[in-house]
């Protein structure tokens, strides 16, 4: 073994830092050379010498054409043109060497280096590989769960392999492994079902795995053959990551001659990027596997990968189908205007058939109630308590309640798991679903917590020599909440705040001890409020910026704020329940005085607008019937089309036909709010396009922002002529307050990043920060595109919304800390808690924004600095 090992102590990390990547040597059923841009041999393994003819000390330096075959390197030519570090190329039965002999090639580069692995292609030519997997690929989209597919694939991969034993291993959130399936040889014992401890895989050869998708080796007592020279003029080790005949670790070959495994090939199973699991195959005497097999195998690996992600991914959606159900059964349990706890024996059942559970608890405004196993009422007390200090409003579970909280031990076999669901600001109110303990024992391939040893290796960690079934008994724990579950209590946490914000009113009337939810709704109203002042604001500087005169600048701003005005009266009016979209269509269009055409139609079927999406489906909605020259003449025509799209989502289609429709609008702020304004708040797309008689907009809304009707038979409904109305007389001015003057001084400069949801709000922070000297802005609407666009940009300062609809800006607070950006919070709430704490003191500019008060927010920071 050539390669170099750290010196340290024997610990369980030892492992970890081993160089695998460059182990400076090769399997010998292969060679290696590579070689430099201008085709000079830099490295050789030294058992090509009775390949080239001389010794790889003597070869090094010599030209390809010394050694290969002309037409071998057209071959390498042809291939290399688009190889980047990230892929490798392989090629089949080429005559390399000009000895007549035919090799199978991978060829990819390292560093800077052309690396060319090769070797001998089996005698029985002809095999068609890509028709052996063919049928795999048909087995493998007949399965319709994790399990069964794993088992479908390891027998597919063992009669392609011809390996003795052939597993399925997932790895959970530790790093610990489990055989799913297993496909074996008579007389060979099982490893279904066996766990394997995560220190059985180091970190280094997981981070591999997702490189290198398949790995061989083919007898664990083999020598390995050599690479020279082993560090090259820039004192570099060759990089072997890429490598598909690298030698192996002898802490890993090691291992294998523990389990008496002579050969192994393993395969990665990836998830959106991710090492899900591995595709591990067992020979008890060794065996080499031909090129041409091994790229069968890692093609059905590759394959794999998308079905399982295909099959996830439809779960994902029937469990948004499955959210959105639960929602809407929650909105219609109170549709009747009683209580929330009043309703709780029939919301409980609702969640428990949603979330599999043992008991539901609901704790709101110090009342408490139960169904099913649960903690009596001063055990959850001090649950409770306990819940409050998770303080970030977040859905918090366990599997094993008693190990962080020790007073649960006196109730575990009743409730060892819990799911908290905050519903309230703090003191929180909870939703607390529990779990029964479940009694298990889990079966080790040998026992993961055995001492450690020193070996022949020397101080180093020696892998265990037993993996017969060591098996571990628990007890007080639950079954584990699963990534569905958590999903689906987070779309809880977000229908029940909307269902205890509909029923504040009258639940105040009934509980004085509820005054605490009426403050939550009175801070929501306070928020909507100075939001739609920001709104306005911000209507009035876009408008005056794009007027072409008094007149035009009066009109639009009057007609935008009294949509406005109207989207509120008319959401207020349905109680906060979803809105249908046709006659929200038609109200408008009846409202507008530009309406004056009978060529109007509106197809498809019907659908609901959630409350969340109303007032940005008004918006543009008005910015398209205000701007309709198709509504404005007898020779237009206009036709909208509704229907549902294969995801489920919400497809609006508005086409207008005539002449005088082939102009682009002259309002750039018009065209903005159609095209930005659902992109950013509703994670949707708009666009406008205008051609030659006729002009089209597609507007698509998720499915999580709509309610669709249930009867298929379209609706075809033509409008009503409506004369266009008269300019009101004698119409209000409206004052528009001028920004004051700032002095010369230039407070901002460089890149700076604006979070707010709102995009209209967004526009005129824009506006503002643009005048203090920003040069480069970037406004997120969410953390996570926030978060996006802190990891590729250098910011020099930012202004974070700190509520963004369900969630709020303290994560992007906290990453901003740690590169030492400065930053200031706008909020339409009073105060914060936690943006008075230390690790976050930052001003806080109340909304609307003011420039003057986001001027001395920014000297403030400085002053802090």
């Amino acid at each position: 073994m050539t390669g170099r090992y750290p010196i340290q102590g024997v610990d369980l990390t030892s492992c970890d830092v081993e160089p695998i990547h460059i182990i400076g040597s090769i399997q010998s059923f292969g060679y290696l050379l590579t070689f430099s841009s201008d085709w000079l041999l830099q490295r050789a393994s030294t058992n090509c010498a009775p390949l080239l003819g001389m010794e790889a000390e003597e070869a090094i330096g010599r030209n390809a054409r010394d050694f290969l075959n002309i037409a071998a390197m057209d071959v390498l030519r042809a291939r290399m043109m688009d190889l980047d570090t990230s892929r490798v190329e392989r090629v089949f039965e080429v005559d390399l060497l000009r000895s007549g002999g035919l090799y199978d090639m991978a060829i990819y580069r390292s560093g800077r280096a052309l690396v060319l692995e090769f070797e001998p292609s089996p005698r029985e030519q002809g095999r068609d590989y890509l028709s052996m997997v063919r049928p795999m690929f048909h087995a493998a989209r007949s399965s319709t769960s994790v399990e069964g597919l794993c088992d479908m694939a390891v027998r597919q991969l063992r009669a392609l392999t011809g390996y003795d034993r052939v597993m399925a291993y997932r790895f959970d959130e530790t790093g610990a492994g489990e055989v799913l399936a297993e496909a074996r040889s008579d007389g060979i014992g099982s490893f279904l079902g066996l766990h394997f401890p995560a220190s059985d895989i180091p970190q280094q050869a997981r981070r591999l795995y997702t490189e290198n998708l398949l790995r061989i080796i083919a007898d664990v007592d083999a020598v390995p053959v050599g690479i020279y020279p082993q560090i090259n003029l820039h004192g570099e080790a060759l990089d072997l990551s890429q490598s598909g005949i690298r030698s192996v670790s002898p802490i890993h070959l090691e291992y294998l001659r523990n389990m008496g495994v002579r050969a192994s090939m393993s395969v990665s199973i990836l998830r959106d990027g991710k090492l899900w699991g591995l595709f591990a195959c067992h020979h008890y005497s060794p065996r080499y596997l031909p090129f041409g097999t091994r790229t069968a195998a890692e093609l059905f690996g590759e394959f794999f990968s998308s079905t399982l992600s295909d099959l996830e991914t439809r779960r994902a959606l029937s469990l948004r189908d499955t959210s959105v159900h639960l929602h809407d059964s929650l909105i219609g349990q109170v549709a009747n205007g009683r209580g929330f706890l009043e309703s709780f024996d029939s919301f409980a059942t609702v969640i428990r058939e949603a979330i599999p559970c043992d008991g539901v608890v609901a704790y709101v405004g110090g009342e408490f109630r139960a169904q099913g196993e649960t903690p009596d009422y001063e055990d959850f007390v001090e649950i409770a308590r306990f819940l409050n200090t998770a303080g970030n409003g977040a859905c918090w579970y366990t599997q094993h309640m008693s190990a962080t909280f020790p007073h649960a031990e006196a109730y575990a076999e009743r409730c060892s798991g819990l799911l908290a669901v905050p519903v309230s600001r703090v003191p929180r109110d909870y939703i607390v679903l529990f779990r029964r303990e479940f009694s298990q024992v889990v079966n080790w391939a040998g026992d993961p917590g055995a001492p450690k040893a020193i070996g022949p290796l020397g101080d180093r960690l020696t892998p265990r020599k037993s993996f017969a079934i060591w098996k571990e008994e628990r007890r007080g724990q639950s079954r584990s909440w699963s990534a569905e579950d958590r999903a689906m209590a987070e779309g809880l946490r977000v229908s029940l705040l909307e269902v205890i914000l509909q029923l504040v009113d009258s639940a105040a009337h009934e509980r004085a001890s509820l005054t605490r939810t009426q403050q939550d709704l009175i801070a929501e109203l306070n928020h909507r409020v100075r939001n739609s002042l920001n709104l306005i604001a911000a209507l009035v500087n876009q408008a005056r910026d794009e007027a072409m005169d008094q007149q035009e600048f009066r009109q639009s701003l009057s007609a935008r704020i009294k949509v406005l005005s109207r989207a509120h009266d008319l959401v207020n009016a349905s109680s906060w329940v979803p809105y249908p979209l046709i006659p929200l269509i038609e109200e408008l269009i009846k409202e507008s005085a530009n309406a004056a055409t009978a060529n109007l139609v509106i197809e498809g079927s019907c659908a609901q607008i959630r409350p969340s999406a109303f007032t940005t489906m008004v918006i543009v909605l008005h910015e398209l019937i205000s701007n309709s020259k198709a509504l404005q003449s007898p020779e237009g025509r206009v036709t909208i089309t509704l229907s549902r799209d294969p995801h489920g989502d919400l497809a609006i289609s508005w086409r207008e036909e005539g002449d005088v429709c082939s102009q682009p609008w002259h309002d750039a702020f018009a065209v903005a709010i159609v095209e930005r304004t659902i992109p950013h708040e509703l994670s949707g797309r708009s666009w406008l396009n205008f051609g030659d008689g006729f002009m089209e907009a597609m507007l698509v809304i998720p499915g999580s922002s709509v309610v669709f009707n249930h009867d298929p038979v379209p609706v075809v409904r033509p409008l009503p002529t409506r004369a266009p109305a008269a300019p009101p007389s004698g119409a209000q001015e409206i004052d528009v307050l001028e920004r004051d003057d700032l002095d010369e001084r230039v407070l901002l400069e460089g890149r700076v990043l604006l979070v707010e949801d709102n995009v209209l709000i967004g526009m005129e922070a824009e506006y503002q920060l643009q005048d203090l000297g920003a040069q480069e802005i970037d406004m997120a609407g969410n953390v996570a595109a926030a978060l996006d666009l802190i990891a590729v940009h250098d910011y020099k300062f930012a202004v974070l919304d700190i509520n963004l609809g369900n969630e709020t800006s303290q994560k992007v607070a906290e990453a901003l800390s740690e590169r030492g950006v400065p930053y200031v919070f706008t909020t339409g709430y009073g105060e914060v808690p936690w943006t008075q704490a230390a690790a976050y003191g930052a001003p806080v500019v109340t909304k609307p924004l003011d420039p003057t008060a986001l001027e001395r927010a920014i000297l403030e920071t400085r002053r802090r600095k």
